[in-house]
């Protein structure tokens, strides 16, 4: 694809923010360059589609939180795009062990200082945290 090929059909995502990506055309003098691109309406409608799926298991999640389903590590996780084993290292903990503090009588049980590497990886605070879904 030439330079003044590459698709820019801008489409607003998440609180408007615009949404480009660098690909690769051809420019005029024959060579790969890199070019912003908004995107094209195929691309665009699929990634729309992928977020409000997020933000639908996003919503079960926070509501199964205030059930007392499951602890607050729960949504934050998700809300993070992450999994068990990924926020397991960032916390320096066993996957089983976040499995674990997912459960709402294991989560009342933590220590502060856990509970600052959870707050801290999901970039709130410790009291946003035990607080929420309450």
């Amino acid at each position: 694809m030439k330079v003044n090929e590459v698709p820019q059909d801008i489409k607003n995502f998440k609180g408007g923010d615009k949404l480009r990506k660098l690909v690769y055309a051809v420019g005029k003098d024959g060579k790969y360059t890199g070019v912003n691109s908004a995107g094209w309406e195929a691309e665009n409608f699929a990634t729309r589609q992928a977020w409000d799926a997020m933000d639908e298991t996003l919503a079960e999640t926070e509501q199964k939180v205030k059930q007392g389903k499951l602890s607050p590590i729960a949504y934050f996780m998700q809300k993070c795009l992450m999994d068990e084993g990924l926020l397991a290292k960032y916390v320096g903990k066993w996957r089983w062990q976040v499995a674990r503090h997912l459960k709402p009588s294991v989560f009342k049980r933590l220590d502060t200082g856990l509970l600052k590497k959870y707050a801290s990886v999901f970039e709130i605070s410790v009291e946003e945290l035990v607080s929420f879904g309450q």
